[in-house]
């Protein structure tokens, strides 16, 4: 009966936008938390601080986006289930088994990853003793942090948008309450926006596991772990997860890269950078609303197998990449300097920000159909294109690098991920045409 309702129900691009506005609230809220960090010690009178907070970053975001296909699939997955309380259930089983034990790992290997990090990013010793500091009470929170992704990806493919939205604004009302009271009050600096953050994370989780405890549906089959568990049912989960892994590989390989090239100007311009990143980082994740909508109507496509659905998606999608660079660009212009204040208010700093900061007026348009249709075939689990798509961008970035940074130095660093990002966008489109046959498989 569910899945026929759902054949039958037509939808209409102000549906697709009830998706996307609650989506790009809470969506956006994801980098906040790095934001509210790096503002609350930019503000401080050492350069070491937002520096060594900005190294620390770089690691959580290289093992949180490696893993950030935890979210994604199950969204795909729970949006395909077409509300079968069977489904459904197993959707939401199968990651969060995957993220309790990653977790577990992170934990486990703290001080081998942190190790493995500072050998690749190479800070001076007063930036690593800070990032230590930051990464040493972060790492507690990595389960938290996965099983949340799981959480909130399940809830997206369900479309429970308020409660998505409640989850993420909860946890930067808290992370920010609190990170002002230990930095400001307390006078704990780096420690206290780590711990602030901590405490966010695992309060958010506890809560996201009571909701979907009190909302999970009833099924009338027994929930059978031994098999929903075993390795042939995990297959094809550990397919599609793979693929999105290669992806954010690909991707973390290159902000990395991007990140140790720049510390190896200088302290000020790696800060400066990091500025800069943390508002590309918001960027992003705007257009990060538009794919999850995207990623829920083609999920629904799969699921019912109706290609008019997921044409509308595609043309939906294509509007989202005209109209949300336009909106980025009128901002950025309109109030570049004032969001780089917000950050710093260090003058050195600043002024640096201000010289590259045209590279954030080109990113949203090159970047917008690699970010948006990401969304799309991530929905259908059309995961092989967003893998090869992405191993393409990244020759794209190492021959770019090469040949760009040692000409034009930060410029050059920033004009080759500009290229990159192009990238992502041209080598994914093109995917879209076979990805309507794929839906009828």
């Amino acid at each position: 009966m569910a899945t026929q309702s759902i054949v039958n129900k037509q939808y209409r691009f102000k549906d697709y936008l009830a998706l996307v506005i609650p989506f790009i609230i809470s969506t956006i809220t994801t980098p906040l938390l790095g934001v509210v960090d790096t503002a609350l010690v930019g503000h401080l009178p050492n350069p070491a601080f937002i520096a060594g907070i900005a190294v620390g970053a770089v690691i959580f975001n290289t093992i949180y986006w490696l893993f950030g296909f935890l979210r994604v699939s199950t969204t795909g997955f729970a949006a395909q289930a077409l509300d079968d309380p069977l489904l459904l259930r197993v959707s939401l089983i199968r990651p969060l088994f995957i993220a309790i034990f990653l977790g577990i790992i992170f934990i486990i290997f703290q001080q081998v990853i942190f190790s493995a990090s500072m050998h690749v990013i190479k800070p001076n010793e007063e930036v690593k003793h800070y990032a230590d500091i930051y990464f040493s009470v972060l790492i507690w929170g990595a389960p938290f942090v996965l099983i949340n992704y799981v959480l909130v990806g399940w809830l997206m493919g369900m479309s429970k948008v308020k409660a998505v939205l409640f989850l993420q604004v909860l946890i930067n009302l808290l992370n920010i309450i609190m990170a002002v009271i230990f930095v400001w009050c307390f006078h704990w600096n780096v420690q206290g926006v780590a711990f602030a953050t901590l405490i966010a994370q695992i309060i958010c989780t506890l809560l996201g596991i009571w909701f979907i405890y009190r909302n999970l549906p009833k099924s009338n089959q027994q929930t059978d772990l031994k098999s929903i568990l075993s390795w042939q049912s995990l297959k094809g989960v550990i397919l599609v997860n793979t693929n999105l892994m290669i992806r954010t590989i690909c991707l973390l390989i290159v902000t990395n890269h991007f990140i140790s090239i720049g510390s190896s100007f200088s302290t000020e311009v790696l800060a400066a950078n990091a500025v800069l990143f943390q508002i590309h980082y918001l960027m992003a994740y705007l257009f990060d609303g538009f794919a999850n909508a995207s990623s829920v109507f083609s999920g629904k496509a799969k699921g019912t197998k109706d290609i008019k659905l997921y044409n509308q998606t595609l043309h939906w999608s294509l509007q989202a990449c005209i109209i949300c660079p336009l909106i980025l660009i009128a901002l950025w212009f309109g109030f570049d300097t004032t969001i780089i204040k917000l950050l710093t208010n260090q003058t050195e700093i600043i002024t640096i920000c201000l010289q590259y900061q045209y590279w954030l007026t080109i990113f949203p348009i090159v970047v917008a159909g690699g970010l948006i249709y990401y969304g799309v075939f991530s929905g259908i689990s059309y995961t092989s294109s967003i893998r090869d798509s992405m191993i393409l961008a990244l020759i794209l970035w190492l021959i770019s690098q090469y040949i760009c940074v040692p000409i034009w130095g930060n410029n050059g660093l920033w004009l080759s991920y500009i290229l990159f990002s192009l990238g992502r966008t041209l080598f994914l489109v093109m995917w879209v045409k076979k990805s309507k046959r794929y839906i009828l498989n």
